[in-house]
């Protein structure tokens, strides 16, 4: 019982996640970002091997529909994976297997591809797609985050239509830099995503302070002042 999207920003190539979940240490287990190659998210009955296999095809050059056919033709499972891809072209697929169970679906747009299972509906999807694409000139981090927001706004995750709340939460954000520019996760959260919301607005805080710190030591306040007066 999962939702999530995978997206590209057309302005700036950065590439990120944004995702919920009812299961708990919700990125934990993902290797799904690689800096400048692209995203691969996997979920549902989840295997460790598809997402670094998609990315290394991905930094081979291939495009995200080839790599989605070798990973159907090397799982005899596939029925029962949830997938979505974008590479650094902004080319997006996503697989849904039919025995994924219900409600489960994807939507794929120019740079993103919003997906989930256990779901309340399909109106939970469009409820991603909707929030991902409200405020385009957002900053990205902030678009992918009210793609969740949307998902969990639209009725979120539900089993035989009883209410599943989200327990973990996780947002990754990778630039042209060789890591994470941003890797926040919430878990065991009784609201994850707005917790996640929470989270963001001070680490963008705490970047910034920091950044200053490496640019000018000499000018930045003591970090307990900069603390005590988020």
């Amino acid at each position: 019982m999962t939702y999530s999207i995978v997206a590209r920003c057309p302005k700036t190539g950065r590439l990120g996640i944004g995702t919920t979940t009812f299961s708990i240490a919700c990125g934990r287990r993902n290797e799904s970002v690689r800096p400048t190659i692209g995203v691969s998210k996997s979920q549902a009955m989840y295997i460790r091997a598809h997402d670094p296999r998609a990315l290394n095809l991905m930094q081979q050059g291939f495009l995200p529909q080839h790599v989605m056919d070798v990973q159907a033709a090397n799982d005899a499972d596939w029925a029962y994976r949830q997938t979505g891809m974008v590479d650094r072209g902004g080319n997006a697929v996503a697989h849904t297997g039919d025995k994924v169970g219900k409600y489960c679906g994807h939507k794929v747009g120019a740079d993103y591809a919003a997906f989930g299972n256990g779901l309340a509906g399909p109106q939970v999807v469009e409820g991603i797609v909707a929030g991902f694409l409200a405020e385009p000139d957002a900053p990205f981090e902030y678009r992918l985050l009210m793609g969740v927001e949307g998902g969990h706004k639209a009725g979120g995750q539900a089993t035989d239509g009883r209410y599943r709340p989200s327990r973990s939460a996780w947002l990754c954000v990778t630039n042209h830099l060789t890591f994470r520019e941003i890797d926040l996760r919430v878990d065991l959260h009784a609201d994850p995503v707005g917790e996640l919301r929470r989270l963001l607005d001070d680490f963008l805080r705490y970047r910034a302070y920091y950044e200053k710190q490496r640019l000018d030591p000499a000018s930045v306040a003591a970090e307990e002042d900069f603390v005590a007066a988020l």
